[in-house]
């Protein structure tokens, strides 16, 4: 009976609660769940900035662009049933949810067998398609160790990352987050023991991060194994279910097309700036600073995606619950949320001295020409990041309300429609080749977020005169 009531509680909750109450609450846990999942990179990129030098920095930028694509496919199972399962929670139906929980896990475990032996087999071939061929060769060398060492531990963050998000869209939030709390603290303790302390320098960061993605795993499957969720998890689930597969999918299709634009974005960039840098290093050094860019954009950017975690569940739920006045509600605070944070986001990129604060991070002290480089290129990216928070959570809104195709429209719109041709081309029309490459960011957020208003504001009076013809009824 009690966890009865906890269930019935948790579910009333997603239904009655003040919307920006209700978003508050889960918002935070999310936010914190999402970034420290994300600061795995971030903190093994500023002790080993630190720790063993700009080469092995720019190893790490090498590598990213792989990391980024398991990222891509670990989001496209885990978001979409995610998404799918707090619909079916809104609509009272247990049996899919399990299934949806069994499929999650079996989907986990298939992608584990193809991708990182297939990419395993092709690293050398991959890194030199990054750049790898035209850096130092202490770069090349570090990036080939640190993937060959993390590469087949994605299972354990996939697995953590999947099992994480089914809880939270069930409104076990805070429970979701002490999973990334767990990974995040031991990757912090070991990080700087196995590469100060064991001297074993950017393989330590590799080996450190498995461990903490193993612990966050079995913290996950922790919270099963004990009863505490209101979805079980039932050996007889795992398998694959074809109708639930393909609306999972469908949603989950929008952020998998982020991430992996993120990566084609990512491996473009370094491209690029080997194309047209003039000799080796100043192209290490840009690639150097590349690595700030996308640690520092992970620091400000993956609070702004954990709002949208916490968005998620509310939106889902009332959204199969026909509740469309709540969920107006919602979205109005969500994008009250998300812009905040694009605003802080801004000024700590761009407003000196903070932007040469957040270079320094990742920079040692010892290279001063590669922090200056870092900070003056992250004040020409993010000129215009304090404007992103529409395409942001309009991406969300759709992807949660089970609307796939205008979310994959909207989160392909920053980055290969708009950004990817810049990068490309805009380099042969500018005497200034690295700022050309720097100033598609910019360009690419003005057009995006101007296109995102017009799904946006047309939803947004849907859901007002839904919200309206629906209370005329009941009071009639």
């Amino acid at each position: 009976m009690r966890v009865s009531n906890a269930v019935s509680k948790k579910l009333k909750e997603l239904a009655t609660e003040n919307p920006v109450k209700l978003l508050l609450k889960y918002s935070w846990p999310a936010l914190v769940a999402m970034t420290l999942n994300s600061l795995y990179t971030v903190v093994d990129r500023a002790f080993i900035g630190h720790g063993c030098g700009v080469d092995a920095t720019a190893a790490l930028t090498l590598s990213m662009p792989v990391v980024m694509l398991f990222t891509a496919f670990g989001v496209l199972i885990g978001v979409g049933h995610a998404a799918v399962l707090s619909i079916k929670l809104g609509e009272g139906d247990r049996v899919s949810c399990e299934k949806l929980l069994g499929q999650l896990i079996t989907l986990k475990f298939l992608l584990f067998f193809i991708l990182p032996p297939l990419v395993f087999c092709n690293l050398d071939t991959i890194l030199a398609w990054s750049g790898a061929s035209n850096v130092s060769e202490a770069a090349r060398e570090d990036a080939h160790t640190y993937l060959s060492i993390v590469l087949f531990s994605h299972i354990f963050s996939h697995l953590a990352f999947g099992l994480s998000a089914a809880i939270r869209a069930e409104g076990g939030a805070v429970r979701s987050m002490n999973c990334m709390i767990v990974g995040f603290g031991l990757n912090l303790v070991l990080d700087p023991l196995f590469i100060f302390t064991f001297k074993m320098g950017i393989a330590g960061a590799a080996w450190a991060t498995n461990i903490a993605m193993a612990a966050s795993c079995l913290w996950a499957f922790g919270y099963y194994w004990r009863g505490y969720t209101i979805v079980k998890l039932r050996l007889r689930r795992m398998w694959v279910y074809p109708k639930l597969l393909l609306r999972a999918l469908g949603i989950g299709l929008a952020p998998f097309l982020q991430h992996f634009m993120s990566s084609l974005i990512a491996f473009s960039l370094q491209f690029a700036f080997v194309k047209w840098m003039s000799d080796e290093s100043s192209r290490t050094a840009q690639l150097a600073s590349l690595g700030v860019f996308q640690s520092a954009l992970i620091l400000v950017f993956m609070p702004m995606l954990g709002a949208q975690q916490g968005l998620q569940p509310i939106l889902g739920y009332n959204w199969g619950a026909r509740n469309f006045g709540r969920v107006l509600k919602t979205l109005k605070t969500g994008l009250f949320v998300t812009a905040t944070l694009s605003v802080i986001a801004f000024v700590v990129q761009v407003v000196p001295p903070f932007n040469y604060y957040m270079a320094s991070l990742f920079i040692d002290s010892d290279s001063p020409e590669v922090v200056a480089i870092a900070a003056k290129d992250l004040q020409i990216s993010n000129v215009l990041i304090w404007c992103i928070f529409l395409n942001v959570v309009a991406t969300t809104y759709f992807q949660s309300i089970g609307r796939p195709f205008i979310a994959i429209t909207l989160s392909m719109l920053r980055q290969g429609v708009c950004l990817l041709p810049v990068i490309w081309f805009l380099p042969y029309f500018m005497e200034n080749k690295t700022l050309a490459i720097w100033l598609s960011m910019p360009i690419s957020d003005f057009v995006c977020n101007a296109v995102t208003l017009i799904p946006l504001l047309s939803h947004i009076r849907f859901l007002r005169l839904a919200a309206q013809r629906i209370s005329s009824i009941r009071t009639n």
